[in-house]
């Protein structure tokens, strides 16, 4: 954040006294950028151990600082008191000095080292009359490490909120300030209104002999290994040096104001300095622009480490261009390594990964034009998803993801969602999409930097979708299909989430709070009403599109839906904007394809203002009696409760087959970004908050889908839904004890949701196994000559998919994010309809016995178990995992979650298969029985 000038010292004049803070400063909550008018204004002194304190900003003489605040945050994050911050009176300027000091009392809570890592030390920061953040440093700290983040409170401008100061990692003696000289801070006697005096400019001597401050002679080029040296940090710190490269990288736009150079010579297979980098980051936005890639340069600047990343600090006079020829530097073309010091010896220095990596996440590609890539094979799974919470096997397996994970960045630091909305994206487009998942190969070299606790790799200058040809340097594969794999199946089953699907848009309520896009239309709703999907019917059309598009191509019998509108919550019946959709699929298919079913008679009292919900397709399915919805106040009270339909499928003839019958159950379970109550905080095993919760629906569900398969004499029963839990976490332990399947971690290796980088499955259809319940089985596909059939709903699963259409693309293309940068980037299609993936399972191998009775059943002639009614929801809220965006096709990477039955040390249930000493009695008792008796087992093909 701190840009570095050269400004003339001058004698110290008297404190501008601090007056009355105004808490919301007009356009507040932005950092200055390098090229703003404020841009080369800093912190230069903070004194914190006087009588008075006081801040000390160094700018241009003549600057106009009317207006501005400069305070003090404590080591919370927040400023203490309103006496903590200073508004700067009217006509004030910055002297002939360079300097102006502020009376500001900043409490004396500070601590140096790995101790104050980002949530301890009183900081000091600085903010324009336009509310632009200048400048936010944190006395004491470690330099380059993570300094303490603003906190909202009473007394906190909106700048600092959410922003991390830079740790100066000096603290005062008594009576002393810090004080920025040559870059770096250091203790020292008070000089408020005058510039620190540096000890390299005459009129000071360190002692040494040298008159250069750091020990060093003055003109000696020191090696770029030397100044990196093995270790995580230079031994340099601090200190002046004069060093010589090849310029790799410059990025003279987009906010790293600086260029990387290495070692002439240096790279490819031979490394003269083991161990060692031979590349260094130059910051210097004040030579940047005079820098041409491949040109050989002298730098003399101060040695630092920012973020972690070694940098060399140079000023104006501080850049020398050599004529004198140079070797060329070569790219190292190795398999780019996980191990922390084999990428520390790379630190800085050009490469072109010579193996390709995976797509891990692109989240933040919207945001920041980054892309999170994976070392070694797949994507970086979700420890809970492979592994039981808290395990050891977990802890490996996530520190192993952290290990493989390196950005893919754009050189730049610019937040697209607030700052350049007018430069096109970075690596996105509609012709080549970037998956999570697909392959990345790197078709031109990058330079490996360090950046807020991040391994990167960075284009050799500023990426955008403008020179996207020349400039990018990897390649994607594409991994899109148009449709789900094949299940086969005489019928199919298919979850989606719809991802706030609300047909009353904002426009049409009161008091709605918008999330708008680049010209300043409302696109979603963020807050203040009850509705929350599109703003306006425009928006709306957009969403409908993607999500009709891609249920149409899901084109199961039954898709269990999740997160659509409850319209009695807007005082419309209750199945409104579910009719609507089927209005809308049924449009776009050219026929009357979809019907929906219709809610129970009896519903909970107290719902959410989301709700489940279920189609089908008339033509493959028959519904068998009514809907039912869980009455449990209890257990869903901040959670959508289950909705429960029986369905029979119907033969080529259009004939239902009743003792096919076959249960649904619509889960969404309450989500891991909040919870109150014992066990409902986030104990840190990775299963988040509210895990005792959805433990409890978890068991409340399992007892309401024992009593609707009894209702609807069947074995043949699927939990289907967002369970908002990852797979070998304790809610999904609670299903598989008590006799359910996973059935897409069990035939699949996708999964359906991406969170922060790491891919897992929240979502799922579980599917009744009762294969090994000899007699306990109830359903009438047991009987008689119908033995043919499954014996129960696992058995008869013909195939299952997660279709990645979701969760994998990138957030950008989503209906929300629409306009929101210059690029355009929305398609009619079903890529991003949701952030959540359809798990699609078929059903029934048609060469099984049906046993149907003659005839057609329509939906109401069944004696099945009707509407129980009741049940409250008191929460709101979409029920993503945390609130994130993104899932993969892993690859593999779940193979631990589908490995064969039996508790191994992890604390694994058994997933497949069945107790060998059951297996074993039943098969003695079949031939037995075998020996006696002659089955005649009648099959019926189905044409």
């Amino acid at each position: 954040m701190k840009v570095t000038t050269t400004l003339s010292a001058a004698a110290a004049i008297s404190l501008v006294a601090g007056l009355t803070l105004p808490l919301d400063p007009a356009g507040a909550a932005t950092v200055a950028d390098a090229d703003t008018p404020a841009g080369d204004t800093h912190i230069s002194e903070i004194a914190y151990t006087l009588d008075t304190d006081f801040v000390e900003i160094a700018a241009d003489p003549g600057t106009d600082v009317s207006g501005w605040t400069v305070g003090s945050v404590t080591r919370g994050g927040s400023v203490q008191a309103q006496e903590n911050t200073t508004t700067v009176p009217e006509d004030t300027t910055v002297g002939d000095s360079g300097a102006l000091a502020l009376e500001v009392p900043i409490t004396n809570s500070v601590r140096a080292g790995s101790a104050a890592d980002g949530d301890y030390g009183s900081s000091a920061f600085v903010i324009d009359e336009s509310g632009a953040l200048l400048d936010f440093q944190q006395i004491g700290g470690t330099v380059g490490g993570k300094g303490v983040t603003g906190t909202k409170n009473t007394f906190t401008p909106d700048p600092v909120i959410g922003q991390d100061a830079e740790p100066t990692g000096a603290t005062a003696s008594g009576g002393d300030s810090i004080q920025l000289v040559d870059d770096a801070w250091t203790s020292a006697s008070p000089t408020p209104n005058a510039l620190p005096d540096s000890d390299d400019d005459g009129d000071g001597d360190d002692g040494d002999g040298d008159d250069d401050g750091d020990g060093t002679t003055p003109g000696e080029v020191t090696p770029i290994a030397d100044i990196q040296s093995t270790g995580e940090e230079s031994p340099l710190q601090g200190k002046k040096v004069t060093t010589r490269g090849i310029v790799t990288a410059a990025y003279p736009e987009g906010g790293l104001d600086g260029y990387y150079i290495q070692t002439p010579g240096s790279g490819g297979p031979d490394d003269a300095t083991p161990g060692a980098s031979d590349g260094v980051f130059v910051y210097s936005p004040d030579t940047v622009a005079d820098v041409d890639i491949d040109d050989h340069v002298e730098v003399t600047g101060t040695v630092s480490e920012r973020y972690g990343q070694t940098q060399i600090s140079v000023s104006v006079s501080g850049l020398t261009t050599l004529d004198e020829p140079a070797e060329a530097v070569k790219p190292d073309e190795d398999a780019f390594p996980d191990d922390p010091a084999e990428r520390e010896a790379l630190e800085g220095m050009l490469l072109q990964p010579g193996e390709a990596l995976t797509v891990a996440d692109n989240y933040n590609t919207n945001t920041y034009g980054e892309v999170v890539l994976a070392t070694g094979e797949g994507t970086l799974p979700q420890a809970t998803d492979v592994e039981r919470p808290g395990s050891p096997e977990a802890k490996a397996l996530e520190q192993e993801n952290l290990e493989r994970e390196v950005v893919l960045d754009d050189g730049a630091t610019v937040n697209f969602l607030k700052s350049d909305t007018d430069v096109p994206l970075p690596y996105l487009s509609k012709d080549a999409p970037v998956r999570v998942g697909a392959s990345a190969s790197f078709t031109s070299p990058v330079v490996l930097g360090f950046d807020h606790e991040k391994w990167r790799f960075q284009p050799t200058t500023r990426l955008t979708g403008d020179n996207a040809e020349a400039v990018q340097p990897t390649r994607f594969t594409d991994t899109r299909t148009d449709a789900p794999e094949s299940v086969g199946g005489q019928v199919s089953l298919a979850s989606f989430n719809v991802l706030n699907y609300f047909t009353t848009t904002g426009d049409q309520l009161d008091g709605c709070e918008y999330y708008d896009d680049r010209e300043g239309n409302h696109i979603t709703v963020r807050g203040g009403c009850d509705t929350r999907g599109a703003a306006t019917e425009e928006s709306l059309k957009r969403q409908e599109t993607k999500i009709v598009t891609a249920i149409n191509k899901v084109d199961t019998s039954v898709v269990s839906l999740m997160e659509i509108e409850n319209s009695a919550a807007f005082g419309e019946d209750r199945d409104a904007a579910l009719s609507t959709l089927v209005d809308r699929l049924n449009e776009a298919a050219g026929a009357e394809k979809w019907a929906f079913v219709p809610s129970p008679t009896q519903v909970p009292s107290d719902e959410d203002v989301i709700r489940n919900a279920q189609i089908y397709q008339p033509a493959e399915v028959a519904p068998q009696g009514v809907s039912t919805i869980l009455d449990d106040e209890d257990a869903f009270s901040n959670a959508r409760e289950p909705l429960s339909q029986a369905f029979a499928p119907k033969d080529s003839a259009g004939e239902v087959e009743k003792d096919k019958t076959f249960v649904t159950i619509t889960n969404h379970f309450k989500s891991k970004g909040s919870g109150e109550g014992p066990g409902n905080e986030d104990s840190g095993d990775g299963q988040g908050a509210s895990n005792a919760d959805r433990v409890m629906q978890a068991k409340s569900l399992v007892d309401f889908a024992a009593d609707r398969q009894e209702a609807a004499d069947s074995d043949f029963v699927y939990l289907l839904g967002d369970f908002n839990s990852y797979t070998q976490e304790d809610p999904m332990q609670v299903f598989y004890e008590a006799g359910y399947k996973d059935v897409a971690a069990e035939k699949t290796k996708k999964s359906t949701y991406v969170y922060q980088s790491r891919t897992g499955s929240l979502d799922h259809v579980l599917a009744l196994d009762t294969s090994t319940d000899g007699d306990a089985s109830t359903g009438a596909q047991n009987t008689g000559t119908e033995a043919a059939l499954p014996s129960s709903g696992f058995d008869a699963i013909t195939g299952a998919d997660v279709w990645n259409i979701n969760s994998v693309e990138p957030l950008a293309l989503e209906y929300s994010r629409f306009n929101y940068n210059v690029a355009d980037l929305f398609a009619p299609d079903q890529f991003r309809a949701s952030d959540h993936d359809p798990v699609v399972v078929g059903l029934f191998d048609e060469d099984s016995e049906d046993g149907a009775d003659e005839g057609s059943e329509d939906a109401d002639s069944s004696d099945s178990a009707g509407s129980d009614g009741g049940g409250s929801n008191a929460d709101g809220g979409s029920s993503a995992a945390d609130g994130g965006a993104s899932a993969s096709d892993s690859d593999g990477t779940n193979a631990g979650s589908n490995s064969a039955s039996g508790s191994d040390a992890a604390g694994h249930l058994p997933r497949t298969g069945a107790d060998p000493t059951v297996m074993m009695a039943i098969a003695a008792g079949l031939i037995a029985i075998g020996a006696s008796v002659v089955l005649l087992i009648r099959r019926r093909r189905l044409s």
